[in-house]
């Protein structure tokens, strides 16, 4: 039975309206939960949906830096060519799973009860976090072990993050909502950059470490969210959509896995684009999205409930977030090459050691997350969303066109205060876009909405590695081989090894500053070429200045090619929000409202959700 705060107008089922003393009792197991929750539970419920999110978003990009460490532990070389698959699921294994799931789970959330979903999903997390730090195997057999339970466990984030914010939606009055949401949301966004740092900390002490801080934090959170969260709206009942649950997962995960094979060489070719699978999967991942919005828009009981497009708020605050999180995908990924590869080199950092100082280098950005963010949710709560938001994308992408003009070599203090912009940015659009998504729902299809919300900005991290990645390894392979042969053998290299070093894919060197491995030293020391070499001609080409000097110019002109994309993203994505409409003026819901009949629109169910008691 699903749990919900008793009201005036409850009744049993069966029992006739006004049953009067004849009603039947709940049981005494279930008055606690079932009573209405005193005026602090609010702050509980953001506490742990907070923690929930955080330590949900911070494993999805935890394992990115470490990933050098956890493949040394396991005696796997994640350079070798046959090895990029493993390296790259790990990766996008947990970010496509959180795409697919968070829908389908944000719509159990509202049939069977959002804290039910969610405490599961918490003791899920925990239970693959310990799995992982036990990994009892080697080589490409632990890999797949640790790639399977980063899937469990990505299941587990799911239903955390599908439900989080339709959980603090329930719990919060209107007036402080886009503060709870606020805070909820940029907890969720900088989790994604403290994971990298967290990473670099952890993998000096052991790689294992990486896994083994989740399981404390896991399981303290599932006892405490079962002892605490109560289900505080009722369940909606409806029929699971099996049908939409299997277009929609089998055509989202076709689709992101043919991007993510796509990134990788194919024969001749930098990059799989022309790979027939690829094509096949990217082909079909669509059809099978097409025929799933035919299905959603037939069925009685759809998992996505395309009629909350009808709603300006809700659809123009998602196309925002889908295009602003592709671009921020992208921001995070090449800062981390360019701070990796380049700039930290060039300032004496030796290359095992760059992980670690990219991740510090990058808390302005996560410092602008944790001030706009609850400040902006606060305001937004009185003045509206569309001004913030609109506002913070055109910051976005200022701070964008700012770092396409700093120089390959930048002073650091220009580059921070871009960062800090950038995340000001960001937390000024995620949290007042929040709440003005879920603000624009009837109760009903909170959880859905959630999920829905979830999943596009879920995808458009997993789309942007794909589309950054192609557009960075496309401006390499145009002049990198050419510049990286050249170079190679004015350092007396033979022009054998120095042409196979140069043919070899763009993408492995892109991966082997990626995880701080000195591309020069991966790319010659296979054929022994370094052996033939002077001393002082093997200190030249494996120090910190060769390659980034090397590679300045054609990286610099793949950054200029992403940079411009995702400027031009965020400035799409500010249009959009500023077409979101006017503020409504901020209602709380009755504590008792009616579930709509399957064929209210949620237009109709928000109006009279909305309507004065």
């Amino acid at each position: 039975m699903n749990a919900r705060t008793p009201g005036a107008g409850d009744r049993h089922p069966g029992q006739p309206r006004g049953g009067g003393a004849s009603a039947p009792r709940a049981p005494r197991s279930t008055r606690r939960k079932d009573s209405p929750p005193g005026p602090g539970y609010k702050w509980v419920a953001l506490s742990n949906t907070t923690l929930g999110v955080l330590i949900a978003t911070m494993d999805a990009s935890i394992v990115i830096i470490s990933l050098p460490a956890i493949f040394r532990g396991i005696g796997l070389d994640p350079l070798a060519p046959g090895n990029i698959g493993y390296l790259l699921w790990m990766i996008l294994g947990y970010l496509l799973v959180s795409a697919v799931l968070v829908v389908v789970l944000g719509r159990l959330g509202d049939m069977y009860g959002r804290v039910k979903i969610y405490n599961l999903g918490f003791l899920i997390f925990a239970c693959a976090s310990v799995a992982l730090s036990l990994d009892p195997f080697r080589a490409g057999a632990g890999a797949m072990w640790l790639i399977l339970w980063r899937i469990v466990q990505a299941f587990g984030g799911s239903m955390l993050t599908a439900n989080s914010a339709a959980i603090l939606t329930d719990a919060f009055p209107a007036r402080q909502r886009g503060m709870a949401l606020g805070i909820n949301q940029i907890t969720a966004l900088a989790g994604q950059f403290l994971g990298l740092l967290a990473g670099g900390l952890l993998a000096v002490v052991d790689w294992r470490a990486v896994f083994w801080v989740s399981v404390p934090i896991s399981i303290t959170g599932t006892i405490w969210s079962y002892l605490s969260l109560r289900e505080t709206s009722a369940g909606r009942p409806g029929r699971i959509d099996w049908l939409g649950n299997i277009t929609f997962a089998a055509g989202a995960g076709i689709l992101l896995a043919g991007i993510t094979y796509g990134i990788q060489p194919y024969g001749s070719h930098a990059t799989g684009w022309g790979n027939p699978w690829v094509l096949t999967g990217l082909i079909g991942g669509v059809v099978l999205l097409l025929l799933f919005c035919y299905v959603e828009s037939r069925v009685a009981d759809p998992m996505f409930t395309l009629s909350l497009f009808k709603v300006r708020a809700f659809a123009a605050g998602n196309l925002a977030a889908l295009l602003t999180a592709i671009a921020r995908g992208g921001l995070q990924f090449m800062l981390i090459i360019w701070l990796q590869g380049i700039w930290l080199p060039l300032h004496g950092y030796a290359y095992e050691d760059t992980p670690l100082w990219a991740g510090i280098f990058m808390l302005p950005l996560t410092l602008g997350f944790l001030i706009a963010g609850p400040v902006s949710g606060y305001l937004s709560d009185r003045f509206g969303a569309r001004m913030f938001s609109t506002v913070g994308l055109v910051v976005v992408a200022g701070s964008f066109l700012g770092l396409l003009a700093l120089p390959i070599n930048f002073d650091y203090g220009l580059f921070a205060a871009l960062l800090l912009l950038n995340g000001l940015g960001q937390g000024m659009f995620s949290a007042p876009n929040t709440s003005s998504i879920m603000g624009s729902v009837p109760p009903e299809y909170r959880g859905v909405a959630s999920g829905m919300r979830s999943t596009f900005q879920n995808s458009g991290t997993a789309l942007s590695i794909g589309v950054f990645f192609s557009l960075m390894v496309s401006g390499l392979a145009s002049s990198l081989p050419r510049a990286l042969s050249g170079g190679l053998q004015a350092h007396g290299v033979p022009a054998g090894a120095a042409e196979h070093a140069a043919s070899l894919p763009p993408v492995s060197t892109l991966f082997a500053t990626f995880l701080g491995n000195n591309p020069i030293e991966h790319l010659l020391a296979s054929d022994g070429a370094l052996n033939h070499l002077s001393a002082a001609q093997r200190a030249t080409l494996t120090g910190h200045t060769f390659f980034p000097n090397l590679v300045s110019g054609p990286f610099h002109h793949g950054l200029a090619i992403v940079f411009s994309v995702a400027a031009g993203m965020a400035l799409v994505s500010a249009v959009a929000s500023a077409l979101r409409g006017g503020r409504r003026p901020a209602q709380d819901n009755p504590p008792q409202s009616r579930p709509p009949a399957p064929a209210d629109p949620p237009q109709a169910a928000q109006r009279r959700d909305n309507a004065p008691s």
